[in-house]
């Protein structure tokens, strides 16, 4: 592979002694020479100027995660790494990257103080215990392992009494074994991962897989679900909801359901959109839905840019905090009614007229099977086709699918794949009911706020997506297959590879990096363009570093490339995927049976043991492994979070002691 150089300009605004330091900094950095690059580094960051701040900081992060720069004449120019043929290396590298986000997470007093408190021994039921205790000695482990014997044919139930598990919901609650709070617990194994951990907004249930077959029932694993991410292609694409296919599939079978489905799916977005206001301003009136005029559709969008002008001039993050009573309907009417909720309805009301205009001469008074395949002729039907979609994924997407954004085992169960466990019981019957009985009287954020009432939606979990940490080698989640039998269902639930990620985002960037560049974009003429506002649009402070990178007139859709694809996931719990999450099925049909006399986690327990553990549990090598992650003093042991050394930490292994 050749190498592919991209030109970094100097920062726009700098004086010419600015402009010649950003140079010496791209020199220093080309020859490694250590203290040159040390002086203009801090000869650079000493400058009040926001653009060169941010260059400086990008500039050093890219030749931290290994790209090239050369600097020809005055233009600074680098080059991303090429990547390594052999995985291993590539592990290696990606790893590399993460540590550094990572590390730089731990090294903030307060996860210090954090960590440090979780591991202090405290009394609790006249004993004392910490953190660790929540760790299981893998030399006991090790020993129980072998204690059930080596023989060919091994009764799982003999297995169980070793690792018996069982799932744990994150709530306010405190662990009846040790008094640590669930969320706390969670928390410190979280910060175990070789990945920074950043919370997401929308829905997040984190849970906790244990194990009651050991004392104070040590943590095997951690998981999370999420909210999904609203586009990715190659999940869309699976589903069969992406424009393109959805279309192709629905020129080639036009129904008379989906015709219906069609003209509902309009009505249903129009009566989940608060009016008041708009009819009172005259930019509405009941009859113009029968026959939309261009000159109203004219006048909503020019009053939502307008709102949206005022927005951007006007909010305050403070006008946006949370309904905290779902049921505050007056609460959700003002938050409606506010610049930024008024701009989105007008956006909304526009494009459901639009629609309503193009799809009229077909669908409408009467929806046929004859209209729709019409309809899929005319261009502009099709497009209101493809909008009615859009809206019915956007429903679902953050209700009904979910991501796995954190699973794995901890050790010393990972030398024993509980990672596969941890999989397999993250997208359980149980989690599921869980998932259905936290959210079912959840108010939707977005939509309770353009319907100017509370929204709730449906809650019941049917698609869960997941990516690897790395792109290439083993993944915990290749080969997961629950058989039907397991669960007595009718199909198995697996984890269906779908593709490889893109490689996006702001990971390999340092906190200075992003902050740098939010910065910059905040300082821009007119104001902040995004405020950080729930609502505004999908991750803000992303926009925000695209943003700082524009203004840099820096390549950002080539700085924004990590060159980590990851491999992506789809777990699809239902039969009826598709027809569920347009609302055309009203229920689910999942692949497994809710009867109250299956132990879905015992059966997926016995299933993992069957494919796994049993043959793992006879391994010399593996049980070496189990071995190394000992309690005793001072305690080594791989579910520890290792805080970067600091000198006044020195000597915390030996201060802290298990009791």
């Amino acid at each position: 592979m050749t190498e592919v150089w991209y030109r970094l300009p100097s920062p726009p605004g700098c004086r010419a002694a600015e402009r010649r330091a950003f140079e010496a900094l791209g020199r220093a950095l080309a020859s490694a020479d250590g203290s040159a690059r040390e002086a203009t580094r801090e000869r650079c960051l000493a400058s009040d100027n926001a653009a060169l701040t941010a260059a400086c900081h990008v500039l050093l992060d890219l030749v931290g995660q290994g790209w090239n720069v050369r600097v020809d004449g005055d233009e600074v120019a680098v080059a991303p790494p090429l990547g390594f043929a052999d995985p291993v290396e590539e592990k290696r590298r990606v790893r590399r990257q993460e540590l550094i986000k990572r590390n730089e997470q731990l090294a903030t007093p307060s996860v210090r103080r954090f960590v440090l408190a979780m591991e202090k021994p405290r009394e609790f039921n006249g004993k004392f215990v910490s953190i660790f205790s929540l760790m299981r000695d893998g030399n006991e482990l090790a020993e129980a392992l072998l204690a059930v014997g080596d023989r060919e044919e091994v009764d799982p139930a003999r297995l169980r009494e070793v690792i018996d598990p069982y799932v744990q919901v994150v709530s306010a609650e405190r662990c009846a074994q040790t008094g640590l709070k669930l969320m706390d617990i969670w928390r410190y194994f979280r910060l175990t991962w070789s990945n920074q951990y950043t919370s997401t907004p929308g829905r997040t249930m984190m849970i906790l897989i244990r194990d009651r077959a050991a004392a104070f029932h040590p943590i095997i694993g951690i998981a999370a679900l999420g909210s999904a991410v609203v586009q990715m292609a190659e999940r869309d694409d699976w589903i069969g909801w992406q424009s393109t296919v959805f279309l192709e599939n629905l020129r080639a079978a036009p129904t008379l359901r989906m015709a219906r489905w069609i003209a509902a799916r309009l009505q249903t977005s129009l009566d989940e959109l608060y009016v008041d206001d708009l009819v009172k301003d005259g930019l509405y009136w009941p009859t113009l839905w029968e026959d939309p005029a261009a000159e109203a559709i004219e006048r909503l969008l020019k009053e939502a840019e307008s709102r949206r002008r005022d927005h951007h001039r006007f909010v305050k993050a403070t006008d946006f905090k949370k309904v905290h009573d779902p049921d505050d309907v007056a609460g959700w009417r003002r938050r409606a009614e506010s610049d930024l909720f008024r701009s989105k309805r007008c956006l909304a009301l526009a494009d459901l007229l639009s629609a309503r205009q193009a799809l009229a001469p077909y669908l409408y008074p009467k929806a046929t099977r004859g209209g729709l395949s019409q309809a899929l002729d005319d261009v502009k039907a099709r497009r209101a086709i493809m909008s009615v979609l859009r809206r019915a994924k956007a429903d679902a997407v953050g209700t009904e699918i979910a991501d796995l954004t954190v699973c794995g085992a901890i050790a010393p169960y990972n030398a024993l794949l509980g990672g596969k466990l941890v999989s397999m019981l993250a997208v359980s019957p149980t989690a599921v009911k869980a998932y259905r009985q936290r959210y079912a009287t959840y108010a939707s954020e977005i939509a309770s706020s353009m319907a100017g009432r509370p929204i709730r939606r449906r809650s019941n979990l049917v698609f869960v997506g997941t990516t690897s940490l790395y792109g290439s080698g083993a993944s915990q989640y290749n080969r997961i297959r629950i058989p039907p039998e397991v669960l007595d269902g009718s199909l198995p639930i697996e984890f269906r590879q779908l593709g490889r990620s893109k490689s996006f985002g702001t990971s390999h960037l340092s906190a200075e990096s992003v902050r740098a560049l939010v910065r910059l974009a905040e300082q821009t003429a007119g104001g902040a363009r995004v405020n950080s506002i729930f609502g505004e649009g999908v991750n803000p402070k992303f926009r925000k570093v695209r943003h700082g990178f524009d203004l840099l007139e820096w390549p950002s859709d080539t700085l924004l490339q990590h060159g980590r694809q990851r491999i992506i996931y789809g777990i699809s719990l239902v039969d009826n995927l598709l027809p569920y999450l347009l609302g055309i099925d009203a229920e689910p049909s999942y692949r497994f049976r809710r009867r109250p006399t299956l132990d879905d986690v015992e059966a997926i327990t016995g299933w993992w043991i069957h494919r796994w553990l049993h043959a793992r549990s006879k391994s010399p090598a593996v049980l070496e492994a189990v071995t190394a992650h000992r309690l005793t003093r001072p305690v080594i042991h791989g579910a520890r979070v290792e805080l970067p050394d600091l000198p006044l930490e020195r000597g915390r292994h030996e201060q802290l002691e298990l009791y």
